[in-house]
């Protein structure tokens, strides 16, 4: 099931190494680079996860505009990931990634100093446009640094850990920031945590596509309208699918991705070439992706609500939850590396999801009056899963395409998982509303203990569609 990387087909002086399986003289500096600007990309994504009360209340913000405050990264991120990431392959992967950071420091600061809820959202976008550039380079950059072999499981696991890293830091951080200083300081913060990021990048070699694809604007039209109409109806359904703000765009999304994909089977270089589809590593990264973004993103996305709600935690202690199931999935992205010589990066993502339906289904029992850490071992058990996950994704991501196109790989995995998790929390939250209860508080526990049920039966499936996939490409 799992093929092998192409070899490197970086151009000459890009820093590609002379001979496979060694790192580059810049690999070092890259994997830095790449794992400090994922870290802070994650913080970004959920930074809205506690703070939304607050900074809701601050611009004086409605229930419409609260959606968008969650959704609004999320948009940016899905419509421009796989485009950004074939430019960078194109263009270059460093110099995207550097514009990436730029962008994201511009970009959390538009949003700090918002004077109105219009201008907050506008910087919410643009940050997910930033975060597509940051992951989609920066994953092309570590696959260019390190050719197949130990050091690249090894640096994809870092990459991994980072990205658990910044979902369990991001709303820690941005709950003790807006109750020490306000709102709009976390964005401030995150503004001020890009500038490095952007320095680091110039330490970075240039890495490109030997033979440059020309760009398929036809496709990256098409394909960034459809996501983003898609995302905006998901994260629209909360107030109920039947509404026209939620049909209109999903319809529009369906029309617009089927004009995609006809698109994609004509022109003579496509962004995403459908032979793709015929490859069981490509497809296997695609379902886990966006299994993960169903039943895992989805889930914790909406938890905090949850736990605040049945349980009348605070926004500093509900964001312990996402220390404890991130900071255990961020150990075991480090740890995952010992698993590549004894399974392929398939099977890892299968168990990955197996274990994570495992700790999902334990945390089943919410009740009202329940006890807080009642949560932690579901959580940590999902945590584990979580990390394996990551790392075996991240492995699927750059092994399922050719090596020069390494950030497109990337930029179609993530948007597979962002597409997922905007559906995902609008089915979590779907499910919880529809519970009944003697009391708010009992019927939102009853819902809570649904979507842990629905998220493991989930995973199990996207586990199981994997392990189903032909064993060879």
């Amino acid at each position: 099931m799992d093929a092998q990387a192409v070899p490197s087909t970086a151009a000459p002086g890009t820093g590609a190494p002379d001979h496979p399986g060694e790192r580059s003289a810049g690999a070092g500096a890259a994997l830095l680079a790449v794992g400090l600007g994922t870290l802070l990309t994650l913080m970004a994504f959920t930074a809205p996860a506690t703070t939304l009360a607050a900074t809701a209340h601050g611009l004086h913000s409605g229930a419409v505009a609260q959606t968008w405050m969650l959704t609004g990264t999320p948009v940016g991120l899905a419509a421009l990931l796989l485009t950004i990431g074939s430019v960078a392959d194109a263009r270059g992967r460093r110099r995207t990634f550097a514009a990436g950071a730029v962008l994201l420091l511009l970009a959390t600061a538009l949003s700090a100093a918002a004077p109105g809820t219009g201008v907050f959202l506008a910087g919410r976008i643009a940050q997910g446009v930033a975060s597509a550039a940051v992951l989609a380079a920066g994953l092309g950059l570590i696959a260019d640094t390190h050719p197949a072999g130990r050091h690249r499981v090894r640096a994809l696991g870092v990459w991994g850990a980072t990205v658990g890293g910044g979902i369990a830091v991001g709303p820690v951080y941005a709950a003790v920031m807006t109750q020490l200083w306000g709102w709009r300081s976390l964005y401030w913060g995150l503004a001020l945590l890009a500038v490095p990021v952007a320095a680091l990048s110039a330490t970075v070699p240039e890495s490109r596509a030997a033979h440059p694809r020309r760009l398929d604007l036809a496709g990256a039209l098409t394909l960034g309208a459809g996501t983003a109409a898609l995302v905006a109806g998901f994260g629209e359904s909360r107030g109920g699918w039947l509404r026209p703000a939620v049909l209109v765009p999903l319809a529009a999304a369906a029309l617009v991705l089927a004009l995609f994909a006809a698109v994609e089977r004509r022109v003579a270089e496509p962004m995403l070439d459908p032979a793709l589809w015929r490859n069981p590593t490509f497809l296997a990264g695609g379902i886990g992706a966006l299994t993960t973004g169903l039943a895992v993103v989805g889930l914790f996305s909406y938890l905090p609500t949850m736990v605040q709600g049945v349980l009348g935690t605070g926004a500093i202690a509900t964001s312990l939850l996402f220390v404890v199931w991130s900071g255990v999935s961020a150990v075991f992205a480090l740890l995952s590396r010992r698993l590549a010589p004894h399974m392929g990066a398939a099977t890892q993502a299968a168990l990955g999801l197996g274990i994570s339906a495992v700790g999902q289904a334990a945390m089943y029992g919410m009740h009202v009056g329940g006890s807080y850490g009642r949560l932690f071992p579901g959580l940590a058990v999902a945590g584990v899963g979580s990390g394996i996950l990551n790392a075996a994704l991240a492995r699927l991501a750059v092994a399922g395409v050719p090596a020069e196109r390494s950030a497109m790989g990337s930029g179609a995995n993530n948007t597979a998982r962002y597409v997922g998790s905007a559906l995902g929390v609008a089915l979590t939250v779907s499910v919880v509303t529809a519970a009944h209860g003697h009391s708010p508080a009992g019927a939102l526990a009853a819902g809570a203990n649904h979507a842990f049920l629905l998220s493991a039966a989930t995973c199990l499936t996207g586990a199981t569609a994997i392990l189903l996939l032909p064993r060879r490409p």
